[in-house]
């Protein structure tokens, strides 16, 4: 079973509990325990539900057995249980539904063992061993699990290109639709937008984590940030602009560093000053995703990130992302653009203001607020780039031949500026 970003610590959690719904299969559990060693107090009365109520608010055991019989969903109810559990929890199942189907799917969902009742002292025997097993193993698949861990920056070539919209609304999509337990760090500490777009109070996380690095942990991380969502949890700041950022950067890495141990993705909101100030940042990144405009500016820029991303943190997967794209109107083409940073632009998102203006109103991310627009498919498209690139190595096929600078021609993009634009076909 797995949680959000619950602290974990074997060392304070109880080897064992129940929660059983009848006083027969009590009545044979409870020596059961004993023989193991347990305390039989533990062995409480009352089924899933119950366990999910009192686990929500305390530790989960190493071991934990819960009654299904009362349970109309089991499945869903599983799931429910699977919010509050500690990493790690071995979990067995009772029922009186004979159905393998409900078997399987319940193995699927994190189940160790189904029984059925009536119980025997030699059945609950058997699976308590094995159970206890499986707990007291050594973790061959911890270190895969830190593997799984994506961590993705959002990079604005310019102000205004919309890396905010960008950063809030795939930690939407990880955190709602992949139903991944997902961190969105804010970056900028004076003007950032990122609670604003989930209307949410910022509240002191962040200025706190930069103020007393040293106090950055678990429990720090489970208190200071914001919680968006079952799996969303955000941690930004609106700092007074009377008072300037002093740090070097320490409290960033110790966030980072947190995030990778209590979840799955993290989404950092990386403004270009904050690149530049703490390029350690990057170090252990899995993708930067460069969000630009088809502008001159951005165009140069982009060139620039690129070679500094090439030369600083060569171990990412940089990936193009060019928004508010309207067929057309563009200062420079798609293909001259391409030409300039001399690599393809990986997505496209059209330009959609009335979208992000319904967005604001409703105090929701860009694709909660419009889930069936076309920019929305983008951006789902690019969120299973993202997941993808944490697998396998993405090619990004760059000529060596000459510098990123040196194949940028200004002189013959400005005079392009002033031709009559041709239309593209849409995205």
């Amino acid at each position: 079973m797995n949680a959000p970003w619950k602290p974990s610590g074997a060392g304070n959690r109880d080897p064992f509990a129940a929660y059983i719904c009848d006083e027969a299969a009590l009545d044979v559990l409870r020596p059961v325990v004993i023989e193991m060693g347990w305390q039989p107090e533990k062995c409480n009365k009352g089924g899933l539900r119950n366990a999910v109520q009192s686990l929500s608010v305390s530790a989960s055991p190493n071991i934990l057995m819960v009654d299904l019989s009362e349970s109309g969903d089991p499945l869903n109810d599983i799931n429910a249980l699977a919010e509050v559990c500690e990493p790690g929890t071995v979990v067995v199942a009772i029922g009186q539904v004979n159905d393998v189907r409900l078997y399987r799917d319940l193995l699927s969902s994190g189940i160790h063992d189904y029984l059925l009742k009536p119980l025997s002292a030699g059945q609950l025997r058997d699976a308590l061993n094995q159970a206890q097993a499986v707990f007291a193993a050594p973790r061959a698949s911890d270190p895969e699990a830190a593997k799984r861990h994506v961590s993705t920056a959002i990079v604005g070539t310019r102000g205004g290109v919309g890396a905010s919209m960008l950063a809030t609304s795939l930690a939407w999509i990880f955190s709602d639709d992949k139903k991944l337990p997902t961190a969105l760090l804010d970056l900028d500490v004076h003007f950032g937008t990122g609670a604003l777009a989930l209307d949410l109070e910022p509240g002191r996380g962040l200025t706190d984590a930069i103020d007393n690095p040293s106090r950055i942990d678990g429990l720090f991380i489970e208190r200071a940030m914001i919680r968006a969502n079952d799996n969303l949890a955000i941690l930004s700041a609106e700092a007074p602009i009377s008072s300037p950022l002093m740090t070097d950067g320490s409290a960033f890495l110790q966030l980072e560093e947190e995030f990778r141990q209590a979840f799955e993705m993290t989404m950092i909101d990386l403004p270009r000053n904050m690149l530049i100030n703490f390029p350690h940042l990057l170090a252990d990144v899995n993708v930067v995703v460069l969000a630009t405009e088809m502008t001159l500016a951005s165009a140069r820029d982009t060139i620039r990130i690129l070679s500094w991303l090439k030369t600083n943190a060569a171990h990412a997967t940089p990936l193009i992302v060019a928004n508010k794209v309207q067929s057309g109107q563009a200062e420079i083409s798609k293909a001259d653009f391409e030409a300039s940073i001399e690599r393809k632009i990986d997505f496209s998102i059209p330009y959609d203001i009335k979208g992000a203006a319904a967005a604001a109103k409703l105090g929701q991310t860009f694709v909660e607020a419009n889930r069936s627009s076309k920019s929305t498919a983008v951006i789902k498209q690019l969120s299973e780039r993202i997941l993808g690139a944490s697998e396998e190595e993405i090619d990004v096929d760059a000529p060596e031949k000459k510098s990123l600078l040196g194949g940028f021609d200004l002189k013959s993009l400005l005079a392009k500026k002033d031709k009559k634009p041709v239309a593209e076909p849409a995205e």
